[in-house]
C-alpha cells in the first residue's frame, strides 16, 4: 500500500477554497478545480517505496501483473482502468457530452491522421477511451444533467416569456422527441450576431427574476449560470436540461451521450481514465457543434439521483452499468473491515482518520484528504478507524 501525492489541477472554474479545506491546507487564492488520483499521463499520482518518487504510471507500466493483477490487465489492458478525483466547482463547468468507445476510437484516429496536435484547442479527442462518469456530492451539489422531455421544456421556455424563444417552443411541441430536442439544441448552437445577444440577454433577465421569486427552485442554478458566463448561448442548451441538486452522499451515473454541466459544489468523482470531451456552451473553449451532434443522444427524462446500497459487510456501494470503475464508502464504526479483491484499489478518506492494515502487518495512516494505492497484491487489507468515512475505487471483474 503506498500513499498518494497527488495533483491539483488549477483550472478557472475550480473553487479557491473547498480543496484546500479538505486537505488541511491554507488557501493560495487561486481556483483548485480537482484534485486527481490514478495514473493518468495528465497529472499522475506519485509514490515513494523507499528508492524515492516515482509516477504511479511509470510503476504500473513496470510491472502491470503486479500491480494491477492478471485479472485486471486481461480484462482491461495494462493501464489503471480509471480515474478518482475531488471536483470542487466554484463556478459552472461547461455543458458537454462523452462519446461512446467506438466514436473514441475513431475520434482519436482521425485527428491523429490529421495531424491535430493533442493539446490543440480545436482538438475534440485527446485519447481512444470513453469517459463514463460518477459524480458523489459531499456537500449539496448542483447540476445539470440529461435533456427534459420535449414538453417540459416547452413549458419551461414558454413559462419564461420571451418571445423569441417561440419558434424553440414550437420545435418541442410539435416534433418527435430525438428530432425536437436535437432540431432545438441545433438551433440554440448556431445562433450568431444580434439575435443571439438579444436572446440570451432578454432570457437572463427572465431567469434572473424567475430565481428572485423562487430562491430555492430550479431557476436559482440557471440564473447562477446567467451571471458567471453572460451573453453566452449555453444559457439557452441549459434550459433544455435537468436541474439536479444531490445531497451529501447522492451521486449521478453519466454514460456516453449524455450531455451535463456541474454547476457548484464538491463531489467525489470517478471515471474511465480519459480526457474526452465535447462541449455545448457555457465556455470560453471550443465548441465543435457537428461533433458535439453526433455524439449526443438525444432521449428525454428525469435523471436517476443514486444512493449507496450497503452490503452485509457494511460496504455502500454506488452501482454503475459498466466495470472500468468501482466506487463504494466505508463510514467506519468500531469494527474493522477487509478489503478483499485482487485489484486496484485507490482509496480516499474524507472525514476523520483511518488506517490500514497490509498482511505483513505493516500499517498507514490516512487524515482526511489522504488517499492511497493498493496494489492487487495489496489484497485482504485491514480498514478501521470510528467516525471516519473512505471512499474506495476498484474495478469490476
Amino acid at each position: 500500500m503506498d500513499r498518494l501525492v497527488n495533483t491539483v489541477r488549477p483550472y478557472a472554474w475550480g473553487s479557491v477554497t473547498a480543496i484546500p479545506e479538505l486537505l488541511g491546507q491554507e488557501a493560495t487564492g487561486e481556483p483548485q478545480a480537482e484534485l486527481w488520483m490514478g495514473a493518468h499521463p495528465g497529472s499522475p499520482s506519485r509514490v515513494d517505496r523507499g528508492e524515492g518518487s516515482r509516477s504511479l504510471a511509470a510503476l504500473i507500466a513496470a510491472d502491470p501483473q503486479r500491480e494491477l493483477g492478471a485479472a485486471t490487465v486481461a480484462k482491461f489492458g495494462p493501464d489503471l482502468p480509471f480515474l478518482l478525483k475531488v471536483l470542487a466547482a466554484g463556478t459552472p463547468l461547461s455543458i458537454q457530452a462523452h462519446p461512446d468507445p467506438a466514436q473514441a476510437r475513431a475520434g482519436f484516429a482521425d485527428e491523429e491522421a490529421r495531424g491535430v496536435p493533442i493539446e490543440a484547442p480545436h482538438r475534440n479527442y485527446k485519447d481512444a477511451n470513453h469517459k463514463p462518469e460518477l459524480i458523489c456530492a459531499l456537500g449539496e451539489f448542483e447540476g445539470l444533467c440529461g435533456f427534459r422531455t420535449p414538453s417540459e421544456a416547452a413549458d419551461l421556455l414558454q413559462s419564461l416569456g420571451v418571445a423569441a424563444l417561440t419558434p424553440l417552443v414550437e420545435i418541442l411541441r410539435n416534433k418527435p422527441e430525438s428530432e425536437a430536442l436535437s432540431q432545438s439544441l441545433a438551433t440554440i448552437l448556431t445562433m450568431s450576431g444580434d439575435t443571439a445577444r438579444t436572446t440570451v440577454a432578454e432570457v437572463a433577465a427572465a431567469v434572473e427574476r424567475a430565481a428572485e421569486a423562487e430562491p430555492d427552485g430550479q431557476f436559482a442554478g440557471y440564473a447562477y449560470a446567467a451571471r458567471e458566463f453572460p451573453g453566452d448561448t449555453g444559457l439557452l442548451a441549459a434550459l433544455l436540461l435537468n436541474y439536479v441538486r444531490l445531497r451529501p452522499g447522492e451521486a449521478l451515473y453519466l454514460g456516453a451521450g449524455v450531455p451535463h454541466a456541474y454547476l457548484r459544489g464538491l463531489g467525489i468523482e470517478i471515471l474511465a481514465n480519459s480526457d474526452n470531451v465535447l462541449r455545448g456552451g457555457l465556455t470560453p473553449k471550443h465548441v465543435d457543434v457537428p461533433e458535439l451532434l453526433r455524439v449526443v443522444i438525444f432521449r428525454g427524462g428525469k435523471p436517476e439521483v443514486l444512493r449507496p446500497v450497503a452490503d452485509a459487510d457494511g460496504e455502500e456501494l454506488y452501482p454503475v452499468p459498466i466495470d472500468e470503475f468501482r466506487l463504494s464508502r466505508f463510514v467506519l464504526g468500531g469494527a474493522a473491515r477487509r478489503l478483499a479483491g485482487d485489484a486496484p484499489q485507490i482509496l480516499l478518506c474524507t472525514e476523520g482518520t483511518a488506517l490500514l492494515t497490509a498482511a505483513d502487518g505493516s500499517t498507514l495512516a490516512l487524515a482526511r484528504g489522504d488517499s492511497a494505492f493498493l496494489p492487487a497484491t495489496g489484497a485482504d487489507t485491514g480498514l478501521r478507524g470510528p467516525g471516519a468515512t473512505v471512499f474506495r475505487a476498484t474495478v469490476t471483474l
